[in-house]
């Protein structure tokens, strides 16, 4: 679990510090420093440092003297000499000129082998000054402090050009733009450095492999004590999706799943798989409000229940009447969170998550998908609420990110897999939020795995899950 704070929190980190701004400005080059060295600044190599009017430009300055010392080639290109409140970063700047290393204005781009890009910390806002574009798209690696100039520190977003750092250098923790929006692409590999601060209030969290826990399987056990989850989905032309969250329940580990459908569509969905039960329920043969009684009863023996892959855009009674009455865990996918309503969310006794991506958030809230609206989302129906994308978010009593996903996850029917892993992970006796948490990370890391052999698709992702389930 690693925390991840917002600029805002950043700036009262260092203006609440007990260790004095000098100390903290001299680790936080030396390990900039350090990291050029790992990107090949050695002895002779043409570093150019890109130094603001901020502190960020000490960090800079402090940088260029340490690299100086270990006979590197490095020039401090100013943008400004440091005003204000930066008299910190003016004895830096002394300092390093004391060290002999050369400082020029910003001017016009000249071949190097690194650029250290100390221009502007996490407080940045707006477009860079037209000085600095010319720097940006350099032949150069650029090692960014703290945050590339140019990306939001809020939101990753771009208002105009920016640097594409090759690695980042952040101080403390991450901050939100390096995880959300562009600042993933612009970052690079990004180290985080630890200066001595501390007692930081989290916006995230971040999701690794210990906050992930997986339930084992005691020795004596069987199908039906190693967990059972119901699976209730299916309509024309998405028949298989609630096969493929049935066939990840198992993978995930749990010891038994049904899946009910249609009963028009009963023959169809067994054939697909004659590894998982089937039913068909409803008496029209459809889902229907009357058929939330045969699915209640088809269900009552199973631990937890997943309502909604393939289950069609007009069932809104029916998941209304089974929402109502089901008084274990539910897992809302797909169709069946957008066959919801709030008040139905809220009123429920039982634990509920919700999985929904984006454009099925802001379908059902009318505002756009961000993890804050998640987090009010979460926070209004007492419901867990899974905001799939480029990160995940699992928000509910603590907000979670997990960035262990990537683009190969984009692909039909990955959705339908990750709410058989919830499923599986809840019938298995973790509890809803660490269920929803531990089951995206483990489907990013999948992903990924499955990435390195083979182009990703859902029937060969629920296979690749099971190297994961314990």
């Amino acid at each position: 679990m690693r925390p991840v704070i917002t600029p805002e929190e950043s700036a009262r980190l260092d203006g609440e510090s007990a260790v004095p701004l000098a100390t903290l400005m001299e680790r936080a080059g030396l390990a900039v420093a350090i990291a050029a060295s790992g990107m090949g600044a050695r002895y002779g190599t043409r570093v150019i440092v890109l130094a603001g009017p901020g502190n960020n430009g000490g960090d800079g300055y402090v940088a260029a003297r340490h690299l100086k010392r270990r006979g590197v080639d490095v020039t401090v290109r100013s943008l400004g000499y440091p005003r204000g409140d930066s008299s910190v970063s003016r004895a830096e700047a002394i300092a390093a000129i004391h060290a002999g290393v050369m400082v020029r204005d910003l001017g016009d781009p000249e071949p190097c082998d690194l650029i250290i890009d100390a221009l502007f910390g996490v407080g940045f806002h707006g477009t860079l000054p037209d000085r600095v574009v010319p720097w940006i798209g350099r032949p150069a690696p650029v090692l960014a402090v703290d945050l590339p100039s140019g990306l939001d520190g809020l939101d990753g977003s771009l208002r105009g050009p920016a640097f594409r750092a090759a690695r980042t250098v952040a101080f403390h923790a991450l901050k939100t733009g390096l995880l959300v929006g562009n600042g993933p692409d612009m970052a690079g590999d990004v180290a985080v450095v630890d200066i001595g601060l501390g007692g930081e209030r989290p916006e995230w969290l971040l999701c690794e492999d210990d906050d992930a826990p997986l339930p084992g399987r005691p020795r004596r056990a069987h199908k039906w004590s190693a967990g059972s989850l119901a699976i209730v989905g299916g309509s024309v032309g998405l028949g298989g999706a609630p096969m493929l969250a049935a066939r990840s329940t198992l993978e995930f580990g749990a010891g038994a799943v049904q899946v009910l459908v249609p009963g028009a569509a009963q023959a169809q969905a067994a054939a697909m798989d004659p590894g998982l039960m089937t039913r068909g329920v409803g008496v029209a043969g459809w889902f229907s409000a009357d058929a939330a009684d045969d699915v209640l009863a088809a269900a009552e023996r199973f631990d937890a229940m997943v309502l909604g892959p393939g289950l069609g855009d007009e069932t809104g009674e029916f998941v209304s009447r089974v929402m109502a009455r089901w008084a274990k865990p539910l897992v809302l996918d797909a169709d069946g969170f957008t066959g919801a309503t709030v008040d139905e969310i809220s009123a429920r006794s039982a634990p509920t998550v919700l999985t929904p991506h984006e454009g099925e958030f802001s379908r059902f809230t009318g505002e756009p998908a961000s993890p804050g609206a998640a987090a009010r989302l979460a926070a209004s129906t007492g419901a867990i609420v899974v905001l799939k994308g480029a990160p995940t978010f699992v928000m509910g009593s603590e907000r979670w990110v997990v960035t262990s996903g990537g683009p190969e996850l984009a692909t039909i029917g990955t959705g339908d897999v990750l709410a058989g892993m919830i499923g599986s992970l809840i019938a298995r006796g973790l509890d809803p939020e660490t269920a929803a948490r531990s089951a995206a990370h483990w489907h990013g890391r999948a992903g990924r795995s499955l990435a390195a052999i083979t182009t990703v698709t859902a029937t060969g992702l629920a296979g690749e899950i099971g190297r994961f389930a314990w």
